[in-house]
């Protein structure tokens, strides 16, 4: 049964260590869409750090799909129709930022319009993450948080720290949250029922697609549900161990153009 969706991450998949496509991958996306390949950009970044490498990609417009917020929100890439959208409670953000406070971590709050921290001293990843995805920092403290629609938050800190404080997160958070590690200094924090490997059962579902015809293509701990729900797993040669050894193939890294070498081998051909 042929390939017909093709979910991709951005960050050490898609994109080069300098955070450029290269032009093998971009004539690959183009021939797999002339192939009417579905090709679906999955992310942990906000729509907003997306935009730029949609419109690069020719993917935001006749039916194309994005997913961000590693699964909390799917959305028509051309009209911005959500798929799907999930929110945490007031009540999720009081308990993660209090836990962050405890355990000594950096943290902030993301929504569709801005990140939002309660740290005065604004972390150093904080003004990375805002740099990376092309969205503003806003100051606020817990009590003004309460209105806002929250799709993840994120405990960021040096690597040593972040590790050290990881071990003092109590397992009742585990059981209510889907906890991913996306980078060594970044920790995050979605709904139980939020993973790009939902997302992508949702958007099968919605295309009338079995997952036999689903390939996911990563590299990082974050990418894991996907990979465990698709019909081809696609691992990059840069990806973690682990993370290969439930992958049905071994792409070339993304400073070599693996996202590329991927749909040539194993969707087009």
């Amino acid at each position: 049964m042929s390939i017909k969706l093709v979910a991709v991450d951005i960050d050490g998949t898609l994109i080069t260590d300098d955070r450029k496509v290269t032009s093998q991958v971009f004539e690959a996306v183009q021939e797999a869409k002339a192939n009417d390949v579905q090709v679906v950009i999955a992310t942990g970044r906000p729509i907003a750090g997306v935009t730029g490498l949609l419109e690069e990609l020719n993917l935001n417009h006749n039916g194309s799909y994005v997913i961000t917020f590693n699964g909390g929100l799917v959305q028509d890439a051309e009209t911005g129709e959500e798929i799907v959208k999930e929110t945490m409670s007031y009540e999720d953000y009081l308990d993660i930022e209090f836990l962050s406070r405890k355990i000594g971590l950096h943290m902030h709050a993301i929504t569709k319009e801005g990140i939002y921290t309660a740290n005065r001293n604004i972390g150093k990843y904080t003004v990375h993450e805002s740099t990376l995805v092309n969205m503003p920092i806003f100051y606020r403290t817990p009590e003004e948080m309460a209105s806002k629609e929250i799709v993840k938050m994120m405990m960021i800190d040096e690597p040593d720290v972040l590790d050290a404080a990881i071990k003092k997160i109590p397992q009742e958070f585990y059981d209510k949250y889907n906890i991913v590690k996306s980078t060594p200094f970044y920790l995050e924090f979605m709904l139980k029922s939020v993973s790009k490997g939902n997302a992508i059962i949702h958007l099968a579902e919605k295309l009338g697609l079995d997952m036999d015809q689903t390939m996911a293509i990563g590299d990082a701990e974050n990418d894991r549900a996907m990979l465990e729900v698709v019909g081809n797993p696609v691992v990059m040669e840069n990806g973690s161990p682990e993370l290969k050894n439930i992958a049905k193939y071994i792409t070339k890294s993304n400073n070599e153009s693996g996202v590329a070498y991927a749909i040539r081998e194993w969707v087009l051909h």
